[in-house]
């Protein structure tokens, strides 16, 4: 493994060539960290499925350098989607598209459909725009880490994650900014549904959409990070209302302590019994959004085979970090 800091002199360059050649690299965006390899190579795509332990029919999204670098990769561009990515890219939003025949198959997963993102975080916006000047169309990258595990948002997570791979390169480029990965919305079949939340709102994007978003039905397209199970640490998650949380709690505490126990909490009025690993989390969804991640990796690391999780609130700003939460908790 070899790992460079984005900030030294031609890493960016020696990562866009490492690209070039059919290389795998994990890097930064503003969501979490990517493994990456050049989108246009199946050979190159079929090392991002085997460190992963992913199955290739779970697509990847492909990243690109701005709006124009979409357009190869797409049969067409509906308007909807063009809405989007004209409000919020570069950002944290995905968008599904109708896939142009003969291109990036593998990395779609086979679908007729494709992601595309284009990442607002300065490291993998330079990033794409060198590896797009030596020839690389786009960079297919799901989050670098074991297939439905907890995703990176420290270059350190992705070098535990993957010791025993010789030919990774890592571009490290400190701590992701949003926390958790991109809105994914489907733009393929005429109106907007919301495969994945993410910390984009939800007016946000339907205000730019000029229209609802719906709920996924059983023809939209497969997408990352939407299966039942995923983002889950070694350690057992459960969800809990505070009320039944705090009672538990509570119980524990009149025992002895919890020493086989970890706890996240959102409320100020939540008690944790001292023997317990545990974490405070930010009141504020965006906040516990950039936390979260690396919450589950710490209380993972106590080695407590029980993590509870204070239910966070029901309401809009908290979709994205609670989606993550009940999948962890599927696991």
């Amino acid at each position: 493994m070899r790992v460079m800091k984005a900030g030294e002199d031609a890493a960016v360059q020696e990562a866009a060539q490492w690209f070039a050649q059919g290389g795998l690299l994990a890097f930064p965006t503003e969501t979490v960290y990517g493994l990456g390899a050049r989108a246009d190579s199946p050979q190159a795509v079929q090392q991002i499925f085997a460190a992963k332990g992913r199955p290739p029919t779970h697509p990847l999204i492909v990243h690109v350098a701005d709006a124009a670098a979409a357009q190869p990769f797409a049969a067409s561009w509906p308007d909807l989607a063009q809405r989007l990515t004209q409000a919020f890219w570069p950002g944290p939003l995905t968008v599904i598209v109708p896939r142009r025949d003969g291109v990036a198959g593998d990395a779609a997963g086979g679908q007729a459909s494709i992601g595309l993102r284009c990442p607002s975080h300065p490291v993998a916006h330079a990033l794409l725009g060198a590896a797009a000047r030596l020839g690389v169309p786009g960079i297919a990258a799901p989050s670098a880490n074991r297939f439905g595990r907890v995703s990176p948002t420290r270059a350190e997570h992705v070098i535990s994650e993957f010791q025993d791979l010789d030919d990774l390169w890592v571009l490290d480029g400190g701590a992701c900014s949003e926390g958790i990965e991109s809105a994914i919305v489907d733009c393929s079949r005429g109106r907007p549904v919301l495969l994945r939340p993410g910390t984009l709102a939800r007016d946000r994007i339907e205000a730019a959409a000029g229209m609802a978003l719906q709920a996924p039905d059983a023809a939209a397209p497969r997408a990352p990070g939407t299966l039942a199970a995923h983002y889950a640490p070694r350690a057992r998650v459960r969800l809990m209302p505070s009320p039944m949380l705090a009672a538990a709690l509570e119980v524990l505490a009149s025992n002895g302590g919890a020493p086989a126990l970890a706890v996240a909490v959102y409320s100020r009025t939540v008690r944790v019994p001292p023997a317990a690993p545990w974490r405070q989390m930010p009141p504020d969804a965006a906040a516990a959004a950039h936390e979260l991640f690396l919450a589950l990796r710490e209380l993972d690391a106590s080695g407590a085979p029980l993590i509870w999780v204070e239910q966070p609130p029901d309401t809009p700003e908290w979709d994205g970090v609670r989606d993550r939460l009940q999948r962890a908790a599927a696991a």
